[in-house]
């Protein structure tokens, strides 16, 4: 057997009736059955995207957008929420914080006034110490002058009998004791 020829081949084809004119799709012979299917599958394409996968989108674009709007009315009202609890938080704190001002004022109150208690019952009790020591200070102090005189007065005459030699009488060191 011999290898046919690619003249062969090509004769082959020819003769099968496929060499007349190039692809069916271009000759105006094929045309109208071409627009006809056209037309049906135009249809079709329609019907199917407007009666089916239309409206099932159109239904997921509505839950879509009622679950976010859900979610962000749901979002805003715990936001509000939130909002109203920091509101009482704050409340609650300013008012614990004017009660432990209100508690520490009192206690700084009352420390103060037992303070100024016992600083003047310690005044009372010093001053009573004073008020004795000074009783007898005044005391200890005219027993001294008590003394002073009697111990100037035998000065004097003990002086005044060195100078004269003779011994000045308790008269006359009485007399001079009152011209000093």
């Amino acid at each position: 057997m011999a290898a046919p020829t690619s003249h062969d081949t090509h004769a082959t084809t020819e003769a099968q009736g496929h060499g007349e004119g190039g692809l069916p799709q271009f000759q105006t012979q094929h045309w109208a059955g071409q627009m006809g299917y056209l037309l049906v599958l135009f249809f079709l394409l329609y019907f199917l995207i407007a009666k089916v996968f239309a409206p099932r989108l159109r239904r997921v674009m509505d839950e879509r957008r009622e679950t976010i709007s859900g979610a962000v009315a749901t979002a805003r009202q715990v936001q509000a929420e939130a909002a109203e609890q920091a509101a009482l938080a704050q409340a609650d704190l300013a008012k614990a914080r004017a009660d432990a001002r209100a508690t520490a004022a009192a206690a700084k109150a009352r420390v103060t006034e037992e303070a100024n208690a016992r600083q003047a019952a310690e005044e009372a009790v010093v001053n009573a110490r004073i008020a004795e020591a000074e009783a007898a200070i005044a005391k200890t102090r005219d027993a001294a002058m008590g003394n002073v005189s009697t111990i100037a007065s035998d000065a004097a005459g003990a002086m005044v009998e060195r100078l004269t030699g003779q011994a000045a009488t308790k008269a006359e060191l009485d007399l001079a004791k009152g011209a000093v």
